[in-house]
């Protein structure tokens, strides 16, 4: 169904982590299936409002949740306020993981937020540096700033770091449309338990950005 969005002066669309690392691109890292296919529904999105921001993991190979034969992936981390479970090295600063995927311009950006860039914390939500969202990246404040009552939100992956950011603008009081066609998930039951969290927590859902319009269109 159609949905209409605020005057184009009230909406900020949002690019969560559309990075090489969640991507085929880079096997070796967290690939999310057709991660690399995003852009075109981004770039999309972004038509819909006047401010564009991103977010991306920035992470370096000395950070205390990268996993080892002791540790591996999924296992739980001890004594680490900000890092709860361990990861595949992913999103090294300099590396081609780190890179936006093929399609994006890094220079379209208003606002772009670097996430997990201090070792001791690996953060999924693109608002807050820590896991008890105290420390903030400084993004709430921009939209607030620039009078954006409305945020699009596309990106990778649904099930974790797009769920863990809509949930923290849902928190902030903004309204939040998530665009599933520029988003993916790592796995199917994960993903639907993400889109509904999402809904439950006030989050509007469309398809893809043909079924948007803005309300001064």
């Amino acid at each position: 169904m159609p949905y209409t969005l605020p005057p184009i002066a009230k909406v900020a669309s949002f690019d969560v982590d559309p990075q090489n690392t969640f991507t085929p691109t880079c096997p070796n890292e967290l690939p999310v299936p057709n991660g690399n296919q995003i852009a075109r529904e981004l770039n999309a999105q972004a038509q819909f409002a006047s401010l564009r921001v991103a977010s991306r993991d920035a992470h370096c190979l000395q950070a205390v949740w990268i996993a080892t034969e002791d540790h591996p992936q999924f296992s739980k981390i001890a004594n680490q306020p900000n890092a709860d479970i361990y990861w595949k090295p992913h999103a090294i600063v300099g590396t081609k993981g780190f890179e936006y995927i093929d399609g994006l311009d890094p220079q379209v950006y208003d606002f772009q937020v670097y996430k997990g860039i201090d070792p001791s914390m690996h953060p999924y939500g693109a608002c807050y540096h820590d896991l008890a969202e105290k420390k903030t990246t400084g993004i709430i404040e921009f939209l607030r700033f620039h009078g954006i009552e409305t945020v699009i939100v596309g990106g990778l992956a649904t099930d974790y770091c797009v769920k863990n950011t809509v949930l923290q603008l849902c928190r902030s009081r903004f309204n939040v449309v998530v665009n599933l066609g520029a988003c993916c998930g790592i796995a199917t039951d994960t993903t639907e338990q993400a889109i509904e969290i999402m809904q439950i927590n006030g989050a509007i859902i469309v398809q893809n950005s043909s079924t948007l319009t803005n309300a001064d269109c």
